[in-house]
């Protein structure tokens, strides 16, 4: 009986991931989290530059406050995803990313908290990814794959 080929038959099969360490595979998925988020709020932000805030001062005029304070999209859509992207502040940027996106809701996606699309989904699925993946950021923090460093003080 051929016993070589008995063992080797069950034996595991070896994954990619595998040769990483643990350490190694959540700082990889913080990299990506905080880089994923961060990227598609600046998107955001991108856009206002060139339209300007004018529709934000509107809604907050129209929710009795300050229309000047449109001009905080530009910290919680540009300032502070650069910052997560890079990993320096990183939980007080995600966190001001969180503040910006309940602030969205308040203001623009309340009528909408409940509904669903037609295809079943949550009529705010976009903003909900937005909202809870950067409260995972302030959770998790930045990781060792950024400026701050695992340790850095900036994380």
């Amino acid at each position: 009986m051929n016993t070589q080929a008995a063992n080797t038959a069950h034996a595991p099969i070896a994954s990619p991931l595998s040769a990483l360490s643990p350490s190694t595979l959540d700082d990889s998925g913080k990299l990506l989290i905080r880089v994923t988020v961060g990227f598609l709020v600046l998107l955001h932000g991108i856009f206002k530059l060139s339209a300007g805030v004018g529709f934000i001062g509107g809604m907050l005029a129209k929710a009795g406050l300050p229309g000047g304070l449109a001009y905080l999209v530009y910290v919680g859509e540009i300032a502070a995803p650069l910052l997560m992207i890079a990993g320096v502040f990183t939980r007080a940027a995600a966190a001001v990313v969180v503040i910006n996106m309940l602030v969205a809701f308040g203001l623009v996606h309340m009528a909408d908290l409940f509904a669903m699309t037609k295809q079943g989904g949550w009529a705010l699925e976009l903003q909900g990814l937005y909202l809870f993946g950067a409260l995972t950021v302030v959770l998790l923090g930045a990781g060792r794959f950024s400026v701050g460093g695992r340790n850095g003080r900036w994380n």
